[in-house]
């Protein structure tokens, strides 16, 4: 099943996902609603949110409460996409000016901390403390994680080890919580609820490797973005690392010099030299390995269709090109 096959599969899931997200943004402070709705209606692709959804139906749980629930994993996407920008001193997200750019930092961080807030509040109305463990657990992996990728800032000695630690706290950990939180509130045995947790990380980390891939070969409309924006804030990513670690010392030199200063007309040079150390293939090859991984991880579950659309999400998300 393609993408668009999939979305009109689960339209109306989708819809009331947006419809939730809107309801429990409601504040008697109006910025807050207005920032809110800026990072979260411009886009995005609710994939935290269906895995959720699915991974709740997949173990038996339904109900039109899981949309209020399935915010809590947009809101903490939401929050750090704020705090990020700021971070990064970002402009462009998605096409658009980013709500640091538009409202100030001060306001930006301030409101990705009520979405952290709503998260969470909404986790209490699950009345489920192993939720509550989860989502503690995660939300502390990520603030590791995005400390770990500050403090690898524009480091061109980081390992595939190190840059694969920083892909599985700052991403993957999070679509790791929302398949095992449907799972529990599935009442799921632990052996799939294990394995709803593992596929929730592969496919985590196939996600954050192909977007990595797309900051080189991606188009930049579609993006919203610039290509080689990750590297120029700082960013240093699977493609590049495993370059530096096949180029000849001379190769190895020029690539250095243009990751630590990135222009327009250094990317395709850029482009040339990670094809010739066959970067972009070797990335390619890991998320096909981390896609078989999760798609191996649904082997637990019976023939139902949310398995079908799970294996059809970890093969479009394997093929995206934005």
């Amino acid at each position: 099943m393609s993408a668009k096959g999939i979305l009109k599969e689960l339209e109306g899931e989708v819809q009331a996902i947006n419809q939730a997200l809107v309801d429990n943004l409601q504040s008697h402070v109006p910025l807050i609603s207005q920032v809110g709705r800026h990072i979260l209606l411009s886009g995005g692709k609710r994939i935290r949110p269906l895995l959720f959804l699915l991974s709740a139906r997949m173990c038996g749980c339904r109900g039109a409460y899981l949309a209020d629930f399935s915010t809590i994993f947009e809101y903490l996407h939401a929050a750090t996409l704020l705090h990020d920008d700021v971070v990064d001193a970002a402009d462009v997200r998605r096409g658009q000016s980013t709500a640091n750019t538009i409202w100030g930092n001060q306001a930006v961080i301030l409101v990705g901390d009520f979405l952290l807030s709503k998260a969470l509040s909404l986790a209490v109305t699950t009345n489920q403390l192993r939720v509550l463990k989860v989502l503690a657990q995660t939300t502390t992996m990520m603030a590791e994680g995005e400390i770990l990728q500050l403090l690898h800032t524009s480091n061109l000695k980081i390992n595939e080890t190190e840059y694969l630690e920083v892909v599985n706290r700052k991403t993957a950990i999070l679509m790791a919580a929302a398949c095992q939180i449907g799972a529990i509130l599935g009442d799921a045995p632990p052996e799939q609820e294990e394995a709803l947790t593992q596929f929730g990380l592969n496919l985590g980390i196939t996600f954050q490797v192909i977007d990595d891939i797309l900051d080189f070969t991606g188009n930049e409309r579609e993006m919203g973005k610039p290509i080689g924006n990750d590297l120029k804030e700082g960013r240093i990513t699977l493609p590049l690392i495993h370059a530096l670690n096949q180029a000849t010392p001379a190769d190895r030199e020029r690539l250095q010099e243009i990751a630590q200063n990135l222009e327009p007309e250094t990317v395709p040079e850029l482009r040339q030299l990670l094809d010739k150390y066959g970067a972009l293939d070797h990335a390619r090859q890991l998320a096909r390995e981390y896609t078989l991984k999760a798609q191996g991880n649904l082997e637990a579950f019976p023939q139902v269709p949310e398995k079908a659309y799970f294996r059809s999400f970890t093969e479009e998300l394997l093929d995206r090109t934005y």
